[in-house]
């Protein structure tokens, strides 16, 4: 166990979370000063817990006087089944000429919006919504960019009761068709084109097919956000019920927002499954639920402040998107940023750091070990004074990305590996910025998760490997799948492992500390001689090789049981050979087991990823096999499938 950031006593003293503890000893008395005695007092008395969140992090609404409605069943839990709130009326509380949100384009397209401005779009574009008819329960579909657009569309849908649900222009027509379909929206708002890598891409003939075929849809709204960018005219598409997004609004002025009150699980989103293996399943998550999740992590486990800035890089299809959006419900501003985070450097998200004094740096793991492997050192030319915290979600953050952070990042800062996903729509484990950063592992289990590592025999075990479970209810599951009436889809989703249990589908081990490591996806856990092994135990040991870029591991059902194949990426102009095969092999063998060695290393040129930038051991697996890839459209880069259809015999 080695400790590579330990806070202050003047952070600890400072944390949101002491402050916190210090609430719940007014009220219920001492509860312990480790960790350890705070988590556990959570999930013994998990309705005082969650009523010390909305009181400590102040919602706006009535809380009723029950905060857990228990049913006979997890997933039939109700919490505060008699509280009436507005999602969108919590997080435009604060009002001010301070930034609200700030947007950067690859481009270099910058704009701002203040409290008072973000307050006035949301206005204007509510009122233009409620004109047209929409209602509470209603669903709006968007397909936009990570811009300012995509924020007020979602807190003007909410403010009156609409269900958002949005992806990002890079899916392909039939992904969209494919989640947009199942909802029904009445209104889709979309854009003209985006940026990537360089590129501009209108995607303004994609939009108009996409709306033919969406039968429900009344209005189709188009943000210019292409031609806003390079200065050319905005246009609508020809097609029935388009308008522009300036020309829809225009007639409406700035007022009071008539917030509609609602449930606390009255719906706010709705979230996909990755689609690899089927048309993707609709999460439907509620208003309560999400942000008192949000609330908890983002103060408690993020330690985000008034007036903080807040920084994520995700789509508007990822979660993670969702969970930007929330921080400015804690009084944040948030920073949203479109386009690659390699263009036209590698340094761009650190300019935009130090220019803009963000102090919640958000990204996944395969962000971190590619700036390792192209040798960049941000720490050495940026000013990141002001960053406390980095977050790393996705996959699995690699103990060597750990040390990568520390020497060439930042030391003093709280490295947040987070795991939690789409399914919540938040975090099972996540950071603790009162604890110590332990190499390898993420830092604790989220406030008011039971969270446990189960074996196959729903025993719990420690030190060793199993699955994730939560064994009490919390507030962000699901309120239902869409067009799920008797919740069979849901119940067999997350309860049917062991029966009346949330398994979540990763495999987990809980180490002597307390905190977490992951070792991928249940369902892409390697089997070969019965022994179950985690795909990331082998990309810890291929991670420390410079030749080596990226890597995917896969079971391979042979001769009566499972070998683990190999796929690397290797650095521009090397060649697999057998030395390197043979040092791989070497390093796997010491660093894990004889058992983690693959019986095969094949080289590529790319690796399937979805569209949340995961790499997609699944759709490999299934393409070695021969097997039919079921929802191509999940992926972001399908013709990579293309180099794993061969003999590997």
């Amino acid at each position: 166990m080695k400790i590579l950031w330990q806070p202050s006593e003047k952070q600890i003293r400072q944390a949101n979370l002491t402050a916190f503890r210090r609430v719940l000893n007014d009220r219920h008395g001492s509860i312990g000063e480790a960790y350890a005695e705070l988590h556990a007092w959570s999930v013994k008395y998990i309705p005082d817990f969650w009523e010390a969140v909305w009181d400590f992090c102040d919602v706006s609404g009535k809380k009723g006087n029950v905060a857990l409605q228990p049913g006979e069943h997890m997933m039939e839990a109700r919490f505060f089944p008699d509280a009436r709130l507005n999602f969108a009326e919590n997080v435009l509380r604060r009002r001010g000429g301070d930034d609200a949100i700030v947007f950067r384009s690859e481009t270099g397209y910058s704009s701002r919006l203040s409290r008072d401005e973000l307050y006035g779009e949301v206005s204007r574009l509510a009122q233009a919504f409620r004109e047209s008819g929409l209602e509470t329960g209603d669903r709006v579909a968007a397909c936009l960019p990570n811009i300012p657009e995509a924020v007020t569309g979602a807190l003007a849908a909410a403010s009156l009761g609409a269900v958002w649900s949005s992806c990002s222009p890079d899916f392909g027509e039939q992904g969209i068709l494919d989640r947009f379909r199942q909802i029904e929206p009445r209104i889709l708002i979309a854009c003209d084109g985006y940026f990537y890598n360089g590129r501009s891409l209108d995607i303004r003939d994609k939009v108009c097919r996409v709306a033919e075929q969406i039968p429900s849809l009344e209005k189709i709204i188009i943000v210019p956000h292409r031609a806003q960018v390079t200065g050319e005219p905005p246009v609508c598409p020809d097609i029935p019920h388009a308008v522009l997004l300036a020309d829809y609004t225009t007639d409406f002025e700035e007022r009071e927002i008539a917030f509609t009150p609602l449930s606390f699980s009255h719906p706010l989103y709705i979230l996909y499954s990755s689609g690899t293996t089927g048309l993707p399943k609709c999460i439907v998550h509620g208003a309560g639920g999400t942000l008192l999740q949000h609330l908890k992590e983002h103060r408690l486990h993020s330690d985000v402040r008034p007036g903080d800035r807040v920084f994520f890089f995700t789509t508007c299809g990822w979660m993670m998107w969702n969970w930007l959006v929330t921080a400015l419900a804690s009084e944040a501003t948030i920073l949203l940023y479109d386009g690659s985070p390699f263009y036209p450097d590698g340094e761009v998200l650190f300019d935009y750091a130090e220019s803009e004094g963000m102090t919640l740096f958000g990204t996944s793991a395969g962000y971190l070990q590619a700036l390792e492997k192209n040798g960049l050192s941000p720490g050495e030319d940026h000013d990141l004074s002001a960053l406390r915290t980095l977050a790393s979600t996705g996959s699995p953050l690699l103990p060597a990305s750990f040390d990568y952070v520390y020497a060439r990042i930042k030391k003093d800062l709280c490295l947040s590996s987070i795991s939690g996903g789409t399914d919540i729509v938040s975090c099972f484990v996540l950071g603790n910025p009162t604890g110590p950063v332990i190499r390898g592992e993420i830092q604790a289990k989220g406030l008011g998760m039971a969270v446990e590592v189960w074996d196959e025999d729903g025993r719990r075990i420690t030190g060793s490997k199993g699955e994730l479970v939560c064994t009490r209810p919390f507030p962000s599951m699901p309120v239902c799948f869409w067009n799920d009436a008797d919740n069979a889809r849901y119940r067999a989703a997350y309860f049917e492992h062991f029966p009346g249990v949330w398994a979540h589908g990763d495999f987990a081990e809980e180490t002597a500390s307390g905190g977490f490591i992951l070792h991928g996806r249940s369902d892409a856990v390697l089997n070969p001689g019965g022994v179950r092994i985690g795909t990331a135990e082998i990309y810890r040991q291929v991670e420390g090789f410079d030749e080596v870029l990226e890597s995917v591991a896969v079971g391979q059902e042979w001769e009566g049981d499972t070998r683990i194949l190999l796929f690397v990426v290797l650095r521009k102009d090397l060649t697999l050979d057998q030395d390197l095969i043979d040092r791989i092999k070497r390093q796997i063998r010491a660093g894990a087991s004889p058992r983690h060695v693959p019986a095969r290393i094949v080289q590529v040129p790319e690796i399937p990823r979805t569209r949340s930038g995961k790499i997609s051991e699944i759709a490999v697996r299934d393409v070695i096999h021969g097997r039919e890839i079921r929802n191509v459209e999940a992926l972001a880069n399908p013709a990579a499938l293309e180099h794993f259809r061969q003999d590997f015999s």
